[in-house]
């Protein structure tokens, strides 16, 4: 098997499971629908099109930095009649940065690690007005275990996030030169749940969007401080790797 590691990061990330009507949440973590959406747009994949290979990729996500719950209100009016709907709350993560990671078939992951690198749509974190402010891709697909993978990638979280920490270990605050990380993996087979979420994708057809629920466990790994280097973050503009799409002609 074959996994694919991811760094999810930017100013607003929102990862929604149960968000109805004028109430829309986020959940702590990215979702697996969420991620699995992010690699289908990456392909060029409409919202009508097969999901099951993605569906039954195994998933998994580190917490890398956990950000900040925000809240907004937002209005909005019919473009036709101009009368006004109902005012929306909308929830975001700020600042967060995650490690998340998708195993399989190593042809298939391969294929979507390249897609990722010239994407066909836009990737987002959960909401299109959620665009990433680092580059996607860690590293090329790696030969292991997805939980093996995600102990084992370096910390990806914000230069300034780290140096609190390193200033925090410095003042002689338990377990030096160590961060204790939260990992939420699916559930092994046969195993009782910790936690369950309505987060894997069947359909995400707009006319009848699907999901069904997934088992989760989670688990923690310390990593060093100065894991994650001290190297500015690379020039990211995810507009400039879009591929053209031939327009459809019916």
């Amino acid at each position: 098997m074959s996994v694919l590691l991811m760094r999810l990061a930017g100013p607003l990330q929102s990862w929604g499971s149960a968000g109805r009507f004028t109430r829309r949440t986020t959940e702590n973590a990215p979702t697996k629908s969420g991620v699995v959406g992010l690699l289908a747009a990456a392909q060029g994949r409409r919202r009508d099109a097969d999901l099951s290979d993605l569906a039954a990729l195994e998933f998994g996500v580190r917490v890398d930095q956990p950000g900040t719950r925000l809240r907004d209100f937002q209005t909005a009016h019919h473009s036709d009649t101009l009368k006004a709907m109902p005012l929306s709350e909308r929830f975001y993560l700020a600042d967060a940065v995650f490690v998340a990671g998708v195993s399989g078939e190593a042809g298939l992951v391969q294929r979507l690690y390249e897609a990722l690198l010239e994407p066909v749509f836009l990737p987002y974190l959960g909401r299109r007005s959620c665009p990433p402010s680092r580059p996607i891709t860690i590293a090329e697909p790696l030969d292991a275990k997805l939980e093996q993978a995600l102990r084992g990638a370096r910390w990806e979280a914000s230069a300034w996030y780290r140096k609190r920490h390193e200033t925090n270990f410095r003042r002689g605050r338990p377990v030096p030169g160590e961060v204790r990380l939260n990992l939420l993996l699916e559930s092994l087979p046969g195993a009782v749940p910790e936690m369950t979420l309505r987060d894997l994708p069947v359909s995400f057809d707009a006319r009848h969007r699907r999901y069904g629920l997934r088992g989760l466990r989670s688990a923690e790994v310390r990593v060093p401080v100065t894991a994650g280097g001290t190297a500015p973050p690379p020039p990211h503009e995810p507009t400039a790797l879009l591929t053209p799409v031939t327009p459809r002609s019916d």
